[in-house]
């Protein structure tokens, strides 16, 4: 599977999530729920995203492709994860926005999110 994902196409697949609305931060766009962090454009690396994860996923992540996945110092301690999107696959990517949407968002919207994709899977 092709590798690379424009700006535009992860904008487009955070904000299919319920509750994701877009904001500016530190002169960057970044994608919230409330007040709470999703994901957001990265304003030190072009084309980077910080994304919120937990730290097994991370590990696992940046030691299979530190090419793609990383963090630095400043985000070590932290939940939080850099993805560069021109290395990222589509379905990867989509994955790990799922994955943060779902650590942020509150579970009203996670049940509804589950029960309708349970539904069309059907």
């Amino acid at each position: 599977m092709k590798k690379g994902v424009k700006y535009e196409m992860f904008r487009e697949m955070i904000l299919a999530f319920p509750e994701v609305t877009e904001a500016m931060a530190y002169g960057s766009p970044i994608f919230k729920i409330k007040n709470k962090m999703v994901a957001r454009l990265s304003e030190e690396y072009s084309e980077t995203i910080v994304v919120k994860t937990d730290f097994p996923l991370r590990s696992s992540l940046v030691d299979g492709a530190p090419d793609t996945f990383y963090t630095t110092p400043h985000y070590a301690a932290h939940p939080l994860m850099l993805v560069k999107l021109s290395n990222v696959r589509a379905d990867d990517l989509n994955y790990l926005v799922e994955q943060a949407w779902r650590f942020v968002a509150p579970k009203r919207a996670v049940s509804a999110f589950d029960k309708l994709n349970q539904a069309e899977g059907e």
